[in-house]
């Protein structure tokens, strides 16, 4: 009993000085931001004919040494680099006929749906996030809610662009991002309050016909996860379908993309002999490819508590690779554990072979050109020593599906 007391008086009291590390933290990150970054965000730059903005995606998550040391270098710089974007012009006047149809998202990203005049449908996904909303609303808002938003700077701004090139060498079905500017556009409607005048994400919709995509498989229905997993619930997963999903998982952990829940994926049937269709999937929303998060004191804490914030460097482990893979289980449980051992060796050697340094290369200046250099001196040597060990990484996913098997 004497013992047990003890243990608890340890426990409540290393708690009491976590509290207190992080509330003396708070205090000192609020007093060193102040000052810090730029005073509001600078002026978008408009070209002559108004086709095309420079400006920033982030500019607010500028920060000084003291700062970066507590929370984090991340993606900073990126961030608060002018780029140059096309601007979307919606309505009769712009490529398509575009219009919105209806707001959406997660609790970070702001989306917004859009038709062609020919019935082709797009989706509008800030390049920004806020994920201030996922607090409880309160004080707990107001004392964290600056630094969750500060927060998204560990993730690239411009990594979904990357990550489609590589997706096309891998031989990954995929979404084809293009980076817009929205202005604040009367045809945007009753949407017009809450979106333009910022970057966004624009791809094609992947869901129902899409026979015209190659890129979405040239499939006649393409489908989310529910309603795959309806049908293939119903019998044996085919060696197809497996084989796909191993690949694009692969692909996941080699991009160090964590946030690969079911809704972030998409899956193109395709006829088969038999019981019924094979499915490709269709990954999209790669918001956390090439995650950073370990490159400041209280990050780095948060990530030794949760698993799944890997950040992106040049060096995979097994408790890596177990904790990218942790919001997919679900969909890996289902799908890979009727594979060998030997088939995830077979994918790797294949990605291995693919993924040459021309593909890298080429990929990199996916993003806008201020900032391909940049792009490319700091993800180029990391993606290439993750490249040589997808041996070893193929193995350790093998075990992290089959684990208690």
């Amino acid at each position: 009993m004497r013992r047990g007391l003890k243990v608890l008086g340890n426990v409540l009291g290393w708690a009491a000085l976590g509290v207190l590390a992080l509330l003396a933290g708070l205090l000192l990150s609020a007093a060193c931001r102040r000052g810090v970054g730029t005073v509001g965000p600078p002026p978008t730059r408009w070209a002559p004919d108004s086709a095309s903005v420079v400006v920033a995606a982030g500019p607010e998550y500028a920060a000084g040494p003291l700062w970066r040391a507590l929370w984090g270098g991340h993606h900073r710089a990126l961030w608060a680099t002018p780029v140059t974007a096309p601007v979307l012009r919606l309505g009769p006047t712009g490529p398509g006929g575009l219009r919105p149809l209806r707001a959406g998202g997660s609790y970070q990203t702001r989306s917004l749906r859009l038709r062609t005049a020919d019935g082709r449908e797009f989706v509008l996904r800030s390049v920004d996030k806020d994920a201030r909303p996922a607090l409880p609303a309160g004080w707990v808002r107001r004392l964290l809610g600056p630094l969750m938003r500060d927060q998204t700077s560990a993730g690239h701004p411009y990594g979904a662009y990357v990550a489609a090139r590589l997706a096309q060498s891998a031989g990954v079905l995929h979404t084809n991002p293009r980076l817009v500017y929205l202005p604040d556009d009367p045809a945007l409607g009753p949407f017009r309050a809450a979106y333009g005048r910022a970057l966004y994400l624009l791809e094609e919709r992947p869901a129902g016909d899409q026979r015209h995509a190659p890129t979405l498989g040239a499939s006649a229905r393409v489908v989310g996860s529910a309603e795959m997993l309806a049908e293939v619930g119903q019998r044996p997963v085919s060696p197809a379908t497996a084989r796909a999903f191993l690949r694009a998982r692969l692909l996941d952990l080699w991009l160090g993309d964590w946030s690969r829940r079911p809704d972030q994926w998409r899956w193109a049937a395709e006829p088969a002999a038999g019981a019924g269709p094979e499915f490709r999937p269709i990954p999209r929303d790669r918001d956390q490819a090439f995650f950073q998060m370990d490159d400041g004191l209280y990050p780095w804490l948060i990530g030794q508590c949760r698993a799944r914030y890997q950040s992106f460097g040049p060096r995979l482990t097994a408790a890596a690779v177990a904790g990218l893979a942790i919001t997919a289980r679900p969909l890996d449980t289902l799908l890979l554990r009727g594979l060998p051992a030997t088939a995830f060796q077979q994918e790797a050697a294949l990605l291995r072979q693919r993924l040459t340094d021309a593909a890298l290369d080429s990929a990199l200046q996916a993003g806008p050109p201020e900032t391909c250099a940049a792009m490319a001196a700091a993800l180029g040597p990391a993606l290439r020593a993750r490249r040589a060990q997808l041996p070893a990484v193929a193995g350790w996913f093998y075990e992290a599906v089959n684990k208690g098997k």
